[in-house]
């Protein structure tokens, strides 16, 4: 096993540590930000599953919304209990995904961009204009939370925290598969170079139809999760400002490697609670990141620590070639 996948283990391992034991030490507000970034952290990394062939989409949180809105309409209207919504909720939201991505596949770029941003406010004016089951412009209220399992209530904010931790890392570490496999291996050629990728066998439409189903379907488990504990929904909460908060967070920790997501929420979700007294400032504060971001630092965080591996790997070259004749002198 190579040092650098040594170092991977004992940092993950650390971080689950930190999070098991971090609940306990916090106040219940503090908790529930916790449970909303562990659900923003399935929803970032399921984007970045799509970005990866090069298609942007801007309808991506609506397709959260139709998976919290399918749970919870399963759940109020059939008594469902959430552990089977949950799953049915994504399944739901992958085959809406498998609708809308046909047309889409038909643009690319900038064109796919544009295009799913009208998919996505096209879903969103249905929940508003139909009350009968979508409640209209006011959502659903009275959402069924969780309930008992067993004597673990998850009612309460830390079982919650951990049933979510779970689900989490069931997901972020399925979709790792999938990025580590030949798919994502596909996906990944895709975005270098489509028509040389075509031209070694990839069917692009087939693989980048895959990942749009994909995301959409982790999407849709993290708007079951948010559903639920929120207990009530609306249209207005899945717009367009929430889908400009997921770029930034993708932005800003970057879209190479598996990990850039997951820090840009984590940062991005501590600067959020910073700049909570000047709400009416934050729009601007977030875009003047953004827009600083993909001018000075388009590679998002994540490409510091390339840097600065390179930089400590470079030292310690030096430093070995300037050991190196000192040793030779040294009587054998």
């Amino acid at each position: 096993m190579s040092k650098h996948k040594v170092i991977s283990i004992i940092g993950v391992a650390a971080l689950l540590a930190f999070l098991s034991v971090l609940p306990f030490f916090a106040r219940e507000y503090h908790v529930e930000i916790l449970i909303i970034f562990l659900i923003n952290v399935i929803l970032a990394v399921s984007y970045r599953l799509i970005a990866t062939t090069g298609d942007w989409t801007l309808c991506h949180v609506v397709l959260m919304g139709a998976g919290a809105y399918a749970s919870a309409l399963m759940a109020k209207h059939f008594g469902w209990s959430f552990w089977m919504t949950a799953p049915l909720a994504g399944a739901t939201v992958g085959l809406i995904g498998l609708g809308i991505v046909y047309p889409l596949l038909r643009t690319v770029g900038f064109g796919f961009f544009i295009a799913s941003l009208a998919v996505g406010e096209f879903i969103r004016l249905v929940w508003i204009k139909f009350h009968t089951p979508f409640g209209g412009p006011r959502g659903m209220i009275n959402i069924p939370y969780v309930g008992e399992l067993g004597p673990i209530d998850f009612y309460e904010a830390i079982p919650y925290y951990f049933m979510t931790l779970v689900v989490t890392l069931v997901c972020v570490f399925i979709m790792y598969r999938i990025d580590r496999s030949r798919i994502g291996k596909a996906f990944k050629a895709i975005y270098e170079d489509d028509i040389l990728a075509e031209s070694i066998g990839i069917k692009v439409g087939r693989y980048r139809s895959l990942a749009f189903v994909l995301g959409s379907f982790f999407a849709g488990i993290a708007g079951a999760l948010l559903a639920h504990r929120l207990s009530a929904i609306d249209p207005h909460i899945f717009g367009i400002d929430e889908m400009v908060y997921l770029l930034v967070w993708v932005v800003v920790g970057g879209t190479a490697t598996f990990a850039g997501p997951i820090i840009g929420v984590a940062v991005m979700t501590i600067l959020f609670e910073w700049t909570r007294p000047l709400l009416e400032w934050r729009p601007l504060f977030f875009g003047a990141i953004l827009i600083g971001f993909l001018i000075f630092m388009p590679g998002g965080l994540e490409s510091l620590i390339a840097k600065f591996t390179r930089l400590f790997g470079n030292r310690k070259d030096v430093q070995a070639k300037t050991e190196q004749p000192a040793r030779a002198e040294e009587p054998v």
